[in-house]
């Protein structure tokens, strides 16, 4: 049943069509908040949609580069203003993982793209609504879906450990630039999670020891509840949290 305690919040969510993204768009909705959310299938977009019922499906790919702008006109257009942006579609790199030795440039330039560039350049076109968000006396969020592969250098996860590791930083730098303008920038690293991203990563992983999306949904929920109140730490990675 719904709790509309994040009513009147207007949130997109990147990757929006399945594991957390999916979740969240779910999550959200559930508690209120007027969702927008980008996924790069339409056929895919179009289900999802049905399924949750009174949000908005985009098309879009955050890691193209003439796909942003197009992406950022219709988040405002659905949703008149935004609140709350989850940068949450990520990329592998190589699949299967490999050593960097052995991964193709291309793959590395996929993740960078996805995991880092699409994320700066989608929140860079949504700033003026944030800010426009905190001068209305909101408290505007920026969410970046890290990892702890940002901070653990495991083998064969270079290219998606590189990018989220410069996610985060570019996190905290922007956490500390956008202070005075009332906008929060915060990166969550919700750990390993039973999604397709995860499947692809570690085929044949034991599932009952990953977390469900809902759950690491209910978290981030929660978070976005706390900035609110002006709560909200710049950085949550494996349960420990850093200002």
């Amino acid at each position: 049943m719904p709790d509309h305690a994040l009513h009147g919040l207007r949130v997109a969510i990147t990757g929006g069509t399945s594991g957390l993204g999916l979740a969240l768009v779910r999550e959200l909705r559930r508690r209120g908040a007027s969702v927008a959310f980008i996924g790069r299938r339409r056929h895919v977009v179009e289900r999802a949609a049905r399924d949750c019922p009174g949000t908005h499906g985009i098309v879009g790919d955050v890691s193209r580069k003439d796909d942003i702008h197009p992406i950022a006109i219709q988040v405002l257009a659905a949703l008149g203003g935004l609140d709350v942006l989850v940068n949450n579609a990520s990329s592998l790199g190589p699949v299967p993982l490999a050593p960097l030795a052995d991964t193709d440039c291309e793959d590395l330039e996929l993740a960078l793209a996805t995991n880092v560039v699409g994320p700066f350049r989608l929140t860079k076109a949504l700033l003026g609504s944030l800010a426009a968000s905190a001068r209305d006396g909101r408290r505007p969020l920026v969410v970046n879906v890290s990892s702890d592969a940002a901070v653990t250098p495991y083998p064969g996860w270079g290219a998606y450990g590189a990018s989220k590791a410069a996610l985060l930083h570019l996190s905290r730098i922007w956490a500390a630039e956008l202070a005075s303008e009332g906008v929060g920038i915060i990166s969550v690293d919700p750990g390993d999670m039973d999604t397709p991203l995860h499947a692809l990563a570690v085929p044949g992983a034991d599932r009952s020891t990953l977390k469900g999306p809902d759950t690491a949904a209910l978290e981030i929920a929660g978070l976005i509840m706390s900035a609110a109140d002006n709560a909200a730490p710049v950085s949550v990675h494996s349960g420990e949290v850093a200002r």
